[in-house]
């Protein structure tokens, strides 16, 4: 029998985001109630949502059938990868919400 690391790594990194979208939901359920124009904030998804995406993306991508060997990961991941994966993928998972305004 094979051990499998890659849906575990999945899940490290999915986790997090949804837990960002969880503590970010009910200041978007008030929002949703006030019935005004909706808007994006780019500049807020861009300068924070995006890095914190690459940091994500840069944990997992070594784990899946694309980037074996072939991509260099940066050194704060190796370092810190779990506090620095679950950091991101909560700051991209409120960030994500919280660029939808009204």
């Amino acid at each position: 029998m094979e051990f499998e690391l890659f849906p575990v790594i999945m899940f490290a990194a999915i986790f997090p985001i949804v837990i960002g979208l969880f503590l970010r939901l009910p200041k978007l359920i008030i929002e949703i109630k006030e019935n005004k124009q909706w808007t994006f904030d780019w500049v807020r998804f861009i300068a924070i949502a995006l890095p914190s995406l690459y940091i994500i993306t840069m944990s997992i991508l070594p784990y899946s059938p694309l980037g074996q060997g072939s991509i260099s990961i940066p050194e704060i991941i190796l370092i810190g990868s779990p506090t620095v994966t679950t950091i991101a993928g909560i700051v991209f998972g409120y960030v994500l919400l919280d660029s939808f305004k009204k």
